[in-house]
């Protein structure tokens, strides 16, 4: 009896507390879009991207075609020919997979510059949302982009708009 008593009681205080709190959301993938400089670093990464698989394509596709020729002339290779041969394409496949972890790795190129160009756009996006929430007397700003799930939204409670403001868009 205790025990339940103890828990109406604990319901009760969260429900008036958060009866007090101001929530609000904003959508992050919205406010990138409407700032040309995550736009123009997008088209630009992307670019950089396509530049690195090309040449990674085509690495592939030497790979490809010295294994193809190796098998093709294995018959009339001595064991000692192949085993250099072999010797050469295995090289060659790690300084592929090399190249790759180079390039896309967690900690590669793609990645740096990456954090380069857009880390700096959302790191003023937070600024913009951390003033916003101390100005407003927000509890809690949810982010609906990020995977966070919010089965409905009140575009009343909508400050993406207002993020944009903040930092000088629209």
């Amino acid at each position: 009896m205790k025990r339940i008593i103890l828990t109406t009681a604990i319901l009760l205080s969260i429900v008036f507390a958060s009866q007090a709190q101001k929530f609000g959301f904003i959508d992050s993938e919205y406010i990138m879009e409407n700032i040309p400089a995550y736009t123009a670093a997008q088209e630009q990464l992307d670019q950089l991207s396509s530049q690195y698989q090309k040449e990674l394509e085509s690495m592939h596709a030497e790979i490809e075609q010295m294994y193809q020729d190796f098998q093709a002339e294995s018959v009339l290779l001595s064991e000692d020919m192949k085993r250099k041969r072999e010797d050469v394409i295995i090289s060659k496949e790690k300084d592929y997979k090399q190249l790759q972890r180079k390039y896309f790795g967690p900690s590669g190129d793609l990645f740096s510059k990456r954090q380069g160009l857009v880390k700096p756009i959302q790191d003023d996006i937070f600024n913009a949302v951390q003033e916003i929430a101390t100005e407003g007397s927000y509890a809690v700003i949810f982010d609906k982009a990020s995977g966070t799930t919010l089965f409905f939204t009140n575009p009343r409670y909508d400050l993406s708009d207002q993020v944009l403001q903040k930092l000088g868009y629209k």
